[in-house]
């Protein structure tokens, strides 16, 4: 599983990718890294050229303070895309949970900053900006965060029974969560690329119509895709997400 990465320590690649293959970048959900794209990289070798961003505070970057400000979080990541990926080739980004908000926000700064039109916006288990709840969970105690993880299920058991890798990255976590639970974007934010909402059925943290409400926020096409499944259905329907992410981008190719 050890990656090539181009020259930025944001970003990871697992499989090397055709060469006309379009470029997705995806982004993690609170606590995830970019080793949490690795099944879904797997399942599209050949397809696509998927790329992971890793955030700093985790991991390799486990030494680096994470960004406790979405907006700062975004900005960040545009200029390591721009300049790691660059803007001459189709590009497509991904995001799960609070990496949906952050991809959407990265798909701002692309349009608005550098004049470059993604191909497509995947935000997958997060409700649109425009749908808020109130959401404390940054300021709580570390049972607390510990908690609603397990609950979740998307971290591994051992992880969360294994006393030093808690400790490692429950200051990356809180900080995620203070990022996404504080964020709100621009009123009336929207993008002219396509967007493609998937969601789980069952997912706790985003209704069917919180993920659809993601419409709200392209003047482009926008379509939405209900898998079984909570909050982690990418992990549980890694080959159906898969399908939908090349049915939307061979077209590109």
């Amino acid at each position: 599983m050890t990656p090539t990465r181009p020259e930025s320590p944001w970003i990871r690649r697992y499989q090397q990718p055709p060469a006309d293959a379009v470029t997705l970048v995806c982004f993690p959900h609170a606590g995830g890294s970019a080793t949490s794209f690795h099944p879904l990289s797997r399942t599209l070798a050949g397809q696509l050229d998927v790329l992971a961003v890793q955030y700093p505070g985790r991991q390799d970057r486990h030494r680096e303070p994470a960004f406790e400000d979405l907006h700062e979080l975004a900005d960040a990541a545009y200029e390591a895309v721009v300049e790691a990926v660059g803007t001459d080739r189709p590009l497509a980004l991904f995001g799960h949970s609070m990496g949906a908000s952050v991809a959407f926000e990265v798909a701002l700064r692309l349009e608005q900053r550098a004049g470059v039109k993604p191909v497509s916006l995947f935000v997958s288990g997060r409700r649109a900006p425009s749908r808020h709840r109130s959401e404390d969970l940054h300021r709580r105690g570390d049972d607390a965060l510990l908690r609603e993880i397990r609950a979740l299920d998307g971290t591994a058991q051992a992880a969360l029974d294994d006393e030093d890798i808690v400790r490692m990255f429950l200051p990356s976590l809180r900080a995620d969560y203070k990022a996404i639970e504080r964020y709100r974007s621009a009123p009336g934010a929207t993008i002219g690329c396509p967007v493609v909402a998937l969601t789980g059925d069952t997912d706790p943290k985003t209704t069917v119509e919180e993920a659809g409400a993601w419409q709200e926020h392209t003047s482009g096409p926008f379509e939405l895709r209900v898998f079984d499944g909570g909050h982690f259905f990418v992990s549980e329907r890694t080959d159906a997400v898969a399908r939908v992410l090349s049915g939307q981008l061979d077209r590109f190719r």
